[in-house]
């Protein structure tokens, strides 16, 4: 989609297809970075624990623990990269899965690199990017990146050789154990105020869908003990009440696929588990385990009033808003929400498998936005347009006939400028990669990826306090072919509350 500029003013929730809230009728909500936000202390948290794990379990040099430890960068790494186990670089993919840039350690790897490793396209073959490239896509990878990164830096500033396959395990590994081993989550539960992004409108969200009529369902990986830890800060102690349904160590993405996993209940006094058959979702109560099929079995949804909301068909109504599909059950349709920040745990399937309305938190949206309307940022940008501008003019006036020498070193040195000036934009968003939804010169794999599965993207799910229970959207089309016409821009609100704007381009 085009983004717009108004003065003053910073849009951070976006709409990538026609969407009604009123044909909503159960609307789903993830935990970790979605109904809760984390600052950068929970990163480095984790960042610390793992490098631990690296000493202990791996036996890693002692010496790493004095050097790295607290040394967690929030500025080196973003969400959506990708390592590749053979070499140990981050990179930095395009749509296309060109390698747009790429870190070996702290050390950029030169395109001669590039160009060396992966091919003029600076891309592997599908079946080779499958083996060599781990994503990391959703953000508490960041730390993992990092700790990746500083590793194979120290390994190299101390001359030790080493295996990047093995590194690239070793950390992986560590991480995962970091979260398996429910340490931090601990650590967490017992001073969700340190660890915690405030959220003061988030009870308020969560009302107003409820007052509407819409049915909520909880449903994250983490354990009970944990998320209701976090829960009764966010919300208060009495937070079960707003569910209608609340699933803790769900399984994500399994939870979509694998029909044979029965719900367990959880003690939510002792937090144990119960052992009982489950026919029925009760409210209040709290389950594990399951999947959608059982979801759609257990929860009881008045399916007239689903129907009421939508067309029992297949198709489309003229205006593009999406309706009910009847196939499957109920909630087997683009009558339910999904909001969640991990693209691949919560998102893909869900709007694969069963044609769910999806939404993707981007806690870096904002901030982004904010350094994208800065005055410098936005001179940058004009000035790269108009260079472009001239780019496309002398190829128009130079015509079909062959360059003189001069020509291309004047278009040589165009083309170099403009490469600064990027280079420039991304030292302005303050981190190693650039924008999460740019990789260089090319939309993302990462952006690629959220116009793909996600119908909406928001910095927030308090985002949603601007918007009526009953709002419709109507978006830009998605412009597939560049001699499609530029209509409106999408429909946003501000974020200082005072109006709402849509934009022409």
């Amino acid at each position: 989609m085009v983004y717009g500029h108004t003065p003053n003013k910073i849009f951070d929730r976006f709409f990538l297809s026609a969407i009604s809230i009123l044909s909503v009728t159960v609307v789903g909500f993830d935990y970790d970075y979605t109904l809760v936000t984390y600052n950068d202390d929970l990163l480095s948290l984790i960042y610390d624990m793992a490098l631990q794990r690296l000493v202990d379990n791996c036996q890693y040099p002692i010496e790493m623990l004095s050097d790295l430890k607290g040394k967690f960068d929030p500025n080196f790494s973003i969400r959506g990269l990708a390592v590749d186990r053979e070499t140990g670089w981050i990179c930095h993919l395009s749509y296309t899965h060109k390698t747009a840039v790429a870190w070996e350690g702290r050390e950029k790897v030169s395109i001669d690199q590039i160009l060396k490793e992966y091919g003029g396209k600076r891309a592997l073959r599908p079946s080779t990017r499958r083996k060599r490239l781990k994503p990391l896509n959703d953000l508490f990878s960041m730390a993992e990146c990092c700790l990746m990164a500083d590793t194979v830096q120290w390994f190299k500033d101390n001359g030790i050789p080493f295996f990047p396959r093995a590194v690239v395990t070793d950390v992986l590994n560590s991480i995962g154990g970091a979260h398996i081993s429910g340490d931090f989550h601990r650590i967490v539960a017992g001073n969700p105020e340190k660890y915690f992004v405030p959220q003061p409108y988030l009870k308020d969200v969560l009302d107003s869908l409820k007052n509407s009529g819409k049915k909520l369902i909880f449903v994250s990986n983490s354990p009970f003990w944990y998320v209701d830890a976090g829960m009764k800060h966010a919300i208060g102690p009495n937070w079960r009440e707003t569910w209608d349904a609340v699933i803790v160590s769900a399984g994500k993405p399994n939870f979509y696929t694998d029909d044979g996993r029965p719900f367990r209940e959880v003690s939510s006094v002792t937090g144990r588990i119960k052992f009982k058959k489950i026919d029925k979702l009760i409210k209040g109560e709290v389950y594990c385990d399951g999947s959608i099929k059982e979801l759609t079995r257990c929860l009881s949804i008045d399916q007239e009033a689903v129907l009421a909301n939508g067309d029992d068909s297949a198709s489309s109504s003229d205006d593009g808003l999406q309706t009910y599909h009847a196939g499957g059950g109920v909630l087997i349709s683009p009558n339910v929400l999904y909001i969640g920040d991990s693209l691949f745990a919560d998102l893909v399937d869900a709007k694969r498998e069963f044609g769910w309305t999806t939404a993707i938190v981007c806690p870096e949206l904002s901030r982004e936005l904010a350094i994208q309307n800065d005055e410098d940022y936005l001179l940058a940008e004009q000035t790269m347009k108009l260079l472009l501008q001239v780019l496309r003019r002398s190829q128009a006036i130079l015509g079909y006939e062959r360059r003189s020498l001069e020509d291309n070193r004047v278009l040589d040195g165009l083309e170099r400028r403009v490469s600064e000036i990027r280079d420039r934009q991304n030292k302005m968003l303050g981190n190693t990669f650039g924008s999460i939804f740019r990789a260089r010169y090319q939309p993302s794999l990462f952006a690629s990826s959220i116009r793909r599965y996600c119908d909406m993207y928001m910095s927030s799910v308090e985002c949603l306090r601007h918007y009526s229970p009953e709002h419709r959207f109507y978006p830009q089309d998605a412009r597939l072919l560049g001699h499609e016409p530029i209509l409106n821009d999408a429909e946003c609100w501000d974020i200082d509350d005072t109006s709402w704007d849509m934009d022409v381009q």
